[in-house]
């Protein structure tokens, strides 16, 4: 971030709603400064999905701002970037009908099998919806609730995206944006409008769905009895890796791997994606261009896990040893294995729990990097690797990690470089507000804020040997890996 003597103003306020929190950053639109931060906890219920009750969010947000104090109450506008794909089903008087179910909620796997097969197979859900849904989207989860909870389906009268709910928290009125509505699998990247005929097909009627917002309009005015100036001006909102692209104020061709509880490649594009493998996720970014992003739900959490197992500091890896590890603990979304488990090959006498953790790692970025030159395949020319590629920006809490840092410059091959910014999400829902007060547009103001500059590292020649072994393994491990 630049580096500034004293804020200039105004105040904009960007919001980072995650799985696990909920965070404020009260942010000079002029310079970029950070001149409050707030977060607040919230919890993910256990049991045999992924669910989270949106209440828990809202005095999540409510609770950050207050920790902003009177940075915050000086606050001319504010925009919202929360977790992709989320149920958030609300009653007639506006409060949830259930915990909502979260993107990494994969029991929907089997009514996203028939909605893919009986909507006229991957190809055609491409070309119309710019994606092939994984269970991670809206939709799926949708038909899940009417054939396993149809009271709770019955008792809907509104369906929104965890950012909408926030959104419409703030300002009392429904709405969503291109960017976060493209990842629900009932919003057509063609059309640019909600898809009749899946909402037919689902039996979701249009009228439960929020206005989907054009690049640069408000969705509100903040209303009374909050931690935030009454009339203060909301912004769209967007999704949490529309915001992080917002964030970075990425040109088209620049690609991003972000490790977090989820890990995701992706880069801005001017050309539509439409990736009949469902590989490639079609998605809208919150201006007017295109997201192409791979998501895998198997990440930092699930690399942090086989470190606890071992005993082992997440640092401890060591280098060597023939191990393979496919570390899919939750399922996996990139490749598509919704009902995967982890995978172990390849343990010798003389393998050491740092090559089994160091497994781990190469095992999350492998799968990654599977997908990344598919993201970037759009006719830039970024999808050409080796030292002179453009850099790969490494983002998320991973890329403070060395393991995790050298593992992806390992094995991709390519220049890497660390942003010094943080909490990119919330500096993008910023930007993003910032834009909209001053009359901008939100990348632009993302880069006057130099929020991509950062510590840069050299390519370093790739681990085709490392890559080759987790090839074989997940050829040769269909049967294990797939099967209910």
């Amino acid at each position: 971030m630049k580096a500034v003597a004293a804020p200039e103003g105004p105040f904009v306020v960007g919001v980072d709603s995650s799985t696990q929190s909920t965070k404020a950053l009260v942010v000079d639109a002029a310079t970029g400064e950070v001149v409050a931060r707030g977060q607040a906890p919230h919890k993910v219920t256990p049991g045999p999905g992924h669910e989270s009750d949106p209440e828990q969010w809202w005095e999540a947000l409510r609770a950050a701002l207050a920790q902003c104090g009177d940075a915050a109450r000086r606050a001319a506008a504010v925009s919202v970037g929360g977790q992709q794909h989320g149920l958030v089903t609300l009653d007639a008087d506006g409060r949830p009908v259930r915990p909502a179910l979260l993107w990494n909620d994969v029991r929907s796997a089997p009514q996203r099998d028939r909605l893919v097969e009986e909507l006229g197979g991957p190809g055609e859900w491409a070309e119309r919806i710019g994606s092939v849904p994984p269970p991670a989207f809206t939709v799926t989860k949708w038909a899940w609730l009417r054939e396993n909870e149809p009271e709770s389906a019955a008792a809907t009268a509104a369906v929104r995206l965890p950012h909408d709910y926030l959104t419409q928290r703030l300002t009392g009125v429904g709405t969503t944006d291109r960017g976060d509505a493209s990842g629900t699998g009932w919003w057509s990247s063609r059309t640019e409008a909600y898809d009749e005929r899946v909402l037919e097909h689902v039996g979701l009627s249009p009228d439960l769905l929020p206005r989907v917002l054009g690049h640069g309009e408000a969705a509100g005015t903040v209303r009374e009895g909050l931690p935030l100036p009454a009339g203060t001006l909301v912004a769209t909102g967007t999704g949490d890796n529309m915001a992080a692209a917002l964030g970075l104020g990425l040109r088209p061709g620049q690609p991003v791997l972000s490790l977090g509880t989820s890990g995701t490649v992706y880069a801005v594009s001017p050309h539509r994606p439409a990736d009949p493998t469902g590989t490639v996720s079609g998605f809208a970014d919150a201006r007017t261009d295109w997201l192409p992003l791979a998501c895998t739900l198997n990440c930092t959490l699930a690399v942090d896990r086989v470190a606890a197992l071992l005993g082992l500091n997440r640092e401890a890896v060591e280098a060597g040893g023939a191990v393979t590890m496919l570390p899919f603990l939750d399922g996996e979304r990139t490749p598509p294995l919704p009902y995967a488990s982890g995978l172990l090959h390849g343990l010798r006498h003389d393998s050491s729990g740092g090559h089994v953790l160091q497994a781990a790692y190469d095992g999350a970025v492998f799968a990654l990097l599977q997908a990344l030159d598919k993201v970037l395949d759009d006719g830039t020319g970024a999808a050409v690797g080796g030292a002179d590629a453009q850099p790969l920006l490494l983002i998320g809490g991973g890329a403070k990690g060395v393991a995790w840092r050298e593992t992806v410059r390992r094995l991709s091959g390519r220049p890497v470089r660390v942003p010094r910014a943080q909490e990119l999400v919330a500096l993008g829902a910023a930007a993003q507000a910032a834009a909209l007060l001053l009359g901008e547009d939100a990348g632009a103001v993302a880069r006057r804020w130099n929020t991509a500059e950062g510590t840069a590292y050299e390519a370093v020649p790739r681990d085709d040997e490392a890559l080759a072994r987790l090839e074989a393994t997940l050829s040769g491990a269909d049967t294990l890996l797939g099967g209910p």
